[in-house]
This record gives structure tokens, sequence and C-alpha cells, in this order.
């Protein structure tokens, strides 16, 4: 059996020891006010290091995610499973963890986290649902030539959808992190770990995925929900977001930032971002 993810602990964001699933640890309770965050591809719990104490101000409950594979150091080479796990293992990682939950919590998701947030949401397991700068399901076309200028030194990769992808630095910056100030980006990107290139493909080529890993069944998402969109962003543009939005309009609330990019967990101005998530929220109690 494949190894579940590990989470944060609630008001702290970091990992879990290793006993997460000791029979003699508690399951978590889910108060009225608490936020399930889901990182990005590359990321971890340390990309909502601003967001948490934010929110916290705000009276949340945080518990940070951590992917499979992704609870590594980012200078010893990858585990070569994480290649070819897909978006499928991911959500059903984070759905034994939010069923062990003694309530519904509010699933907030940032890129790729944002994908497999709605697919949570699709199986009833979001009270409410926030997607920052979200990456699009099956059937909404994503890929754009900024998208593909990000990911181009994994595409050139033979069998890239089976092996472990990262990208470079230069493609970083230009694809996520170009509003970041330079020192921010380099510590940024010493903070990566490698992700999948099987979730990779099936989000980008879903139109060549047999299995629709990357589908959402959009009359599921019957929760609030709100999608926040990048002017500037080129990873996840908003052009495609807005169309993310669209699918879900019976429910949704989109707000769109001109001024900010794909980092909006982190770049100059992500108060701003937080407090529209921060007021929502509120307006939705």
């Amino acid at each position: 059996m494949a190894r579940p993810p590990r989470f944060g602990r609630p008001n702290s964001g970091t990992p879990l020891a290793d006993d997460l699933f000791d029979p003699k640890v508690p399951t978590p309770v889910v108060m009225e006010k608490t936020l399930f965050l889901i990182h990005g591809m590359w990321g971890g719990p340390w990309c909502w290091e601003r967001y948490i104490p934010f929110l916290q101000s705000k009276g949340y409950d945080c518990i940070a995610a951590t992917l499979r594979h992704h609870a590594c150091d980012p200078a010893v080479p990858p585990n070569p499973q994480v290649g070819r796990t897909s978006l499928l293992d991911y959500a059903a990682d984070l759905e034994l963890e939010i069923r062990r939950l003694l309530g519904t919590p509010i699933i907030m998701g940032h890129s790729m986290g944002g994908l497999l947030a709605q697919m949570l949401a699709a199986r009833g397991l979001a009270e409410r649902l926030v997607l920052l700068t979200p990456a699009a399901p099956a059937g909404i076309w994503g890929i754009t030539s900024s998208v593909i200028r990000g990911f181009l030194s994994a595409q050139l990769k033979w069998c890239f959808w089976r092996r472990p992808i990262r990208p470079t630095f230069n493609e970083f910056v230009y694809s996520s992190a170009h509003l970041l100030p330079p020192e921010e980006r380099k510590e940024a990107y010493s903070r990566l770990v490698y992700d999948s290139g099987r979730a990779a493909f099936e989000m980008g080529y879903w139109f060549l995925d047999s299995r629709r890993a990357s589908r959402v069944d959009a009359s599921r998402v019957t929760c609030p929900t709100l999608i926040v969109g990048g002017g500037r962003d080129r990873i996840t543009p908003a052009s495609v977001v807005r169309k993310v939005a669209a699918r879900y309009a019976r429910v949704a609330t989109y707000r769109e930032f001109p001024d900010h990019a794909h980092w909006v967990l982190a770049e100059p101005g992500w108060q701003d971002v937080a407090e529209v998530v921060g007021g929502w929220l509120e307006q939705c109690e």
C-alpha cells in the first residue's frame, strides 16, 4: 500500500511525525472554522507560512496537507515513484485524511492543490471551497504558450509522464515567481521538491488520458466557492481560471487581481488577496 500523506497540526502547518496513523494518535476534530489547505505542484505546507498566521488571526484552525512523496529534502534525489503518482492518488490520500476528521472542513487549494480541492468538493468533502489560481479540470483547455514555456524542460524529457519533474530556476521565475523579489525567488526555489510527471500530464494533456484523472463533475460541486485569478499569471492564466469559475457559476464567486501572478500566497500584496479571502469566508458564515 502506498504511504499516505502527512499533515500539519492545527494552527501550525508543520508536519506531523511518522506515527500519524498510530491508533493512539487522536483523530483531529474539525471545529466550525477549520481550513484544510492543499499546496500546489513542487510545494509543501511551507507554501502557507504567510496565510496560516493570517487565517489564525481571523479565528480559523488550519490543517496543512503534505502530498504523497513531498515530505522530503529538496537536495536529495527524488523517490522514483513520484513520477508515476496520479492526481487520483493524491486525491485518494487527501480524502482519507478528510474522512478521519469529525466534521466537514473548508478546503482551500493553490494551483494543482486547487484542482485537487475541486475533486474533493465533488465528493462532498468541502463545507466551502477556496481556489487560488487553480489548475483547470479536464474539459478546459489550459495549455498556452506561457504554460509550455514554464514546463519546457520537463516536456523535453523522454516519457516525462513517468518521471519526477522539477522546473529550472528560470522556468520557475518565469511561470510562477516573476513578481517575487529576487532574494525570495531563490529562497522559494530552494524549497521546491520533485513532483509527478504523470500528474502534470493528466492536467495538461487530459484529452490523451484514458482515465480522465483530472475530470470533475461540476454538478456535484454544490458548496459556496471562491475562485481567485491573477491577471499576470503565466502558469494558470486568468483566461483559464475564468473558465473554471464559469463551470461552477451556480455556486462560485470570482475575483481577479490584475496586478497579481501565480504566487499569490507570498508575492508583494498577498495581503490584499488574503483579505478578500477572509472577507468572503466571513460573509459565508
